[in-house]
């Protein structure tokens, strides 16, 4: 009466569902790990995104003040010529 049909069964239910427990369990750590690791993905492309339009409003700063340059520049080559027209004549 130790080992009955009954108690085997119970017994193999039980095993399987530790089985199944375990694999519901490797299969939540890989879920984390695979967000973990797409959460970590997208922080880098955010960072680099933000680091990239740092770097152009830098870049447009700066030809606008290579503009400036360029236009002052421009303006004092005519008044010298003017100028050197003026000398020319006297």
């Amino acid at each position: 009466a130790g080992c009955g049909p009954g108690k085997m069964a119970a017994g193999g239910a039980a095993d399987a569902q530790a089985r199944f427990g375990h694999s519901v369990k490797g299969l939540l750590t890989e879920k984390v790990t695979s967000c973990g690791t797409d959460v970590i993905a997208l922080t880098k492309q955010v960072l680099k995104g933000s680091r990239s339009a740092e770097l152009l409003g830098q870049a447009a700063r700066n030809m606008v003040m290579q503009e400036d340059a360029i236009l002052h520049s421009e303006d004092s080559l005519r008044k010298m010529a003017i100028i050197t027209t003026h000398l020319q004549y006297q």
